[in-house]
């Protein structure tokens, strides 16, 4: 018994040690190990990307001095008819070289040979090389009676739609396919506008503007030389060119209904409704200046949540066509951003009256979706509804709604060049003094 209750005494005494000791014990909580792709990851852990190429981020990709010019639109302040006086463009050519030397050619004759070809047989016996830059493969023929070396040499490169540059130090003649050009462009934005987007509109890129001293390079063949000499000195030549602000929706019905749009005559009236241009895909109504993007973001209001996907303008020359990139004015990245709105346009006579004469189109990389001709007057806006968005959705299946859709309004505008002399005393003209402009 003595024994025992020893035994038990060094238990006792054992346990409260043992409870001594766990009392004075810390355990650290652990925090939560997550494991990746055999990584171990914790708070305390180093991010570890993939190496990616070497390309420009989209954030640099995507910046634009031109873009706070274009793609916002004042609509409380907006005239149908304003005037910018009339400005000299130029354009001169750059890389031009050194002037060729002082010497004369006579009785000269050239039968289907390339520019090179006939170059090198005009300067046999002089010490000048010529040295083609790219293959050039047109043949050329003609005859020169007599003149300086200098009009030969532009003859000849004219024929064969090249250019050149004479280095006098090394003595060559060189021969380009293609050159750069300097236009020197007016001071209102709104023609500088209207020359870049018809430049746009006939797929020139990598134009490089410098809005402060108001001045683009562009480098291109005889071809791109000649369209845009052809836009300067039709724009040069205009007396209007054709503007239009743009604001474009998504909207997306509340119920599993498509939009009723037969809802806008009641609520408008039709005498605000003009026109109903059916399109092979979509509608194109022309409306008064009542339905406006305010009254009509109300009535979309009604049946349907109205998101404001892109909003913008351009400008272009009386009768050139021009584009609208909606993703390059997109407020974020959406299904649409490959949707371009193309347009052309005359105002003058139409059957005796006067009236902008429009082809709107609406394009994507896979082509054209739809287009409209809407000839319209002065202060009347377009609507052209009915575009699916589901047009626009490349995968099997979506979340968007069948009865989503795309919504553009348009408001074609009117920009007056005029002999600065004859500068009226308000150029935004409104009321009574817009009419008797346009009598004029």
């Amino acid at each position: 018994m003595k024994h025992l209750l020893k035994f038990l005494s060094g238990i006792a005494i054992l346990l409260a040690g043992c409870a001594q000791q766990d009392n004075s014990v810390k355990f650290e909580q652990m925090d939560t190990v997550r494991v990746v792709d055999n990584l171990v990851i914790d708070d305390n852990s180093v991010p570890i990307f993939p190496k990616k190429a070497a390309l420009t981020t989209d954030t640099a990709r995507h910046f634009s001095i031109e873009l706070p010019k274009r793609c916002t639109v004042d609509w409380d302040n907006q005239s149908v008819v304003s005037v910018v006086p009339e400005e000299k463009i130029e354009m001169v050519r750059l890389d031009l070289g050194d002037p060729l030397p002082e010497l004369n050619v006579s009785d000269y004759d050239f039968q289907k040979l390339t520019v090179s070809q006939a170059l090198n047989k005009l300067l046999d016996g002089t010490n000048i090389d010529v040295v083609e830059q790219e293959q050039m493969f047109e043949k050329i023929s003609g005859s020169i009676a007599s003149g300086n070396l200098s009009d030969a040499v532009n003859l000849m490169t004219k024929l064969g739609r090249v250019y050149y540059s004479y280095d006098a130090d090394s003595n060559e003649l060189r021969l380009f396919n293609k050159t750069k050009w300097l236009i020197k462009m007016p001071k209102d934005e709104s023609i500088i506008m209207a020359l870049l987007d018809a430049m746009h509109g006939a797929d020139m890129r990598n134009l490089l503007v410098n809005w402060q001293d108001k001045t683009l390079v562009f480098e291109g063949n005889y071809q791109t030389e000649r369209e845009v000499s052809k836009i300067i000195s039709d724009l040069s030549s205009k007396k209007y060119v054709m503007a239009w602000d743009m604001d474009v929706y998504r909207v997306y019905p509340r119920t599993d209904n498509p939009i009723v749009w037969m809802n806008l005559l009641p609520a408008f009236g039709e005498k605000n409704v003009k026109m109903s241009i059916p399109g092979v895909v979509g509608r194109a109504l022309v409306v008064g200046p009542e339905i406006n993007t305010k009254t009509l973001q109300e009535f979309l209001a009604q049946q349907s949540n109205v998101v404001l996907i892109s909003q913008g303008r351009f400008v272009v020359p009386n009768g050139w066509q021009s584009r609208f990139d909606i993703g390059q004015c997109g407020k974020e990245e959406r299904l649409e951003t490959d949707l371009i709105v193309g347009a052309s346009a005359q105002y003058g006579d139409y059957g005796g009256m006067d009236k902008i004469d429009a082809k709107v189109v609406l394009r994507t990389s896979n082509g054209e979706l739809s287009s409209f001709n809407i000839p319209s007057s002065i202060g009347d806006n377009y609507v052209i509804i009915g575009i699916p968005t589901h047009s626009f959705v490349t995968t099997p299946e979506t979340l968007i709604s069948p009865f989503a859709e795309l919504v553009v309004f348009m408001s074609p505008r009117i920009i007056s060049i005029v002999d600065p002399a004859n500068i009226p005393a308000q150029p935004q003209l409104v009321g009574d003094a817009l009419r008797d402009f346009l009598k004029n």
